[in-house]
């Protein structure tokens, strides 16, 4: 089933933006037309090549172009084996996975990968002095990750071992449903030991201080520059079903510039909002892409160990009800995304019993709703002693970001009278960073699924995970998380009625975030490109299967 949709039909959607694209300032178009070589735009610089480190869609779109786990998305999202030879051996408890890794499996240098390579790059993740934000998705998971994690036990505890040089055997703390649909996720990737710390500092700070598995390596990304590119890596296991030669990435933050070259013939895909969403929607190339990004916005209750002002929940309240969310979904996103009263996307998630979409059975939760909203701004103002609140909001300076912030500052201060909101708009990697410091008081951020399962969302608000950073804790959402990942692991319905829990503690109780829409990411793309793959989960993007047919 290949993933395309019209724009009326869509409900999921990605704000990841990957456009075919003439790069670098040269002319690629003659040589396009004799080679295998698509050239795309990414909607940003990319922020990080570690796959220990990385945490966000453009760094694992880029990825999973040159690295490869046991185990990948083939092009309907389905699990497939990769590094692997085949799907895990899972013992009659479920808690230990016997893998063989592929004998023709190599580096781009011409070296072996071995069972050693997963187990170096995952004790990196899980070493706490790392700064791994990902590691979470160890946590109670594989044995001793959790102890790993807390100081409690060294690294090399973790466990997972090499019966030999291709079978990696892992044990896990209790059966995780998910746990394949985990190891095809960059966290899980390897990294082969002694060429990392040959490297040094060095290491994976360009494309010349990296080697590579994928189906791709990577060339000209100096770690700041805005264009780079992807070329076939001949050391590849599957390298005969690598139609591509080569790929051509340019960064383009404006959707302007990349529309007007696909009307002058210069770009193949070229990525539409607002204004350019409307005016192009009834376009016989205009297609759109299925995706689980939710946006929301981030209310950091502790900043520099002092409280802020959204650390009350009345104020909290007020914010996430005065949005109308389906003006903004409409009207200023307008590329098919859909307003959302919850945390989990539509689509993305059905109760095992009755197949009811998550977002069915859980229901809204802080929905737009003035006369609420000005009720609890008013008792936010008795409780903070003020009349006049003043707020800043960070977001990222791409161009739909900016316009998403001004619409959220003209519906808040016009909405709550006494509320100023001011804007800060930061490159994408420095808004990053901002988060993990925990340097700003409202965010509008975004996340997007690891892996096929709502705790892929749900686990990023227990007290004191990595992406958590914004001195959010409830005991009672704790227990939650942790009863739906040991307890109620292997029950199946009680572990979903457990979930549809979550959010009604995280919102209706708390109002921990203000989730704003499900988006959607509308193209116009040229019929010659095929076999572009968009995931709903992991990875963004696949181009393992694409090609030019012109």
């Amino acid at each position: 089933m290949k993933k395309r949709y019209k724009l009326g039909t869509i409900l999921l959607a990605s704000a990841l933006i990957l456009s075919a694209c003439g790069g670098g300032g040269k002319d690629t178009a003659s040589e396009a037309n004799d080679k295998q070589v698509l050239r795309v735009i990414e909607s940003t610089e990319i922020p990080l090549m570690d796959t220990t480190l990385a945490t966000d869609g453009v760094s694992f779109t880029a990825m999973n172009q040159v690295f490869e786990g046991l185990y990948t998305l083939d092009k309907n999202d389905q699990i497939i084996p990769a590094a692997a030879t085949a799907m895990p051996k899972i013992s009659e408890d479920q808690k230990t996975y016997t893998i063989q890794i592929r004998d023709n499996a190599k580096w781009s240098d011409g070296s072996e990968l071995t069972a050693n390579d997963f187990i170096y790059a995952w004790r990196k993740v899980v070493d706490p002095t790392s700064g791994a934000q990902y590691s979470f998705l160890y946590r109670d998971i594989v044995q001793n990750a959790s102890e790993i994690l807390d100081g409690k036990k060294d690294p090399t505890e973790l466990a997972v071992k090499a019966l030999d040089d291709k079978t990696l055997q892992i044990n896990l703390t209790q059966a995780v449903p998910y746990f394949n649909s985990l190891l095809t996720f960059g966290p899980f990737y390897p990294q082969k030991e002694s060429y990392v710390k040959k490297e040094g500092k060095d290491f994976a700070k360009d494309s010349d201080h990296m080697i590579y598995n994928g189906p791709f390596t990577m060339k000209d990304w100096s770690g700041t520059s805005k264009s780079w590119k992807f070329e076939k890596n001949d050391d590849y296991w599957d390298k005969d079903n690598v139609k591509l030669d080569r790929i051509d990435v340019q960064v383009a933050k404006e959707p302007g510039a990349a529309v007007n070259l696909y009307n002058t013939g210069k770009v193949d895909r070229a990525p539409l909002t607002g204004d350019y969403a409307s005016q192009y929607k009834d376009n016989k190339e205009f297609v759109a892409e299925p995706d689980s990004y939710v946006y929301w916005l981030k209310f950091n209750q502790k900043r520099d160990g002092k409280a802020t002002d959204v650390a009350n929940l009345y104020l909290r309240k007020a914010i996430a009800q005065a949005i109308n969310k389906e003006a903004l979904a409409d009207t200023v996103i307008a590329n098919g995304a859909t307003p959302i009263n919850g945390e989990i996307p539509r689509g993305f998630a059905q109760n095992p019993d009755t197949g009811k979409d998550f977002r069915e059975d859980s229901g809204d939760h802080l929905t737009y709703d003035v006369k609420a909203a000005k009720a609890n701004f008013a008792k936010a103002q008795q409780q903070l002693g003020k009349n006049d609140i003043t707020l800043e909001i960070v977001g990222d300076d791409q161009e739909f970001a900016k316009k998403t912030l001004e619409f959220i500052q003209s519906e808040l201060q016009t909405n709550l009278k006494g509320l100023t909101i001011t804007l800060k708009t930061v490159p994408y990697k420095n808004r990053l960073a901002l988060d993990q410091a925990q340097d700003y008081t409202v965010q509008l951020s975004r996340w997007a699924p690891a892996y096929k399962d709502p705790m892929t969302y749900i686990a990023s608000w227990e007290t004191g995970n990595n992406y958590n950073n914004m001195g959010y804790s409830n005991p009672a959402y704790d227990k939650l998380t942790k009863d739906i990942t040991t307890t109620l692991a292997t029950n199946p319905e009680a572990r979903w009625q457990a979930m549809l829990q979550t959010e009604k503690v995280l919102l209706d109780d708390d109002a921990a975030i203000a989730p704003l829409y499900q988006n959607a990411t509308a193209v116009l793309e040229k019929p010659y490109v095929k076999g572009v793959v968009k995931h709903l989960f992991g990875a963004p993007y696949s181009f393992r299967w694409a090609y030019i047919n012109k």
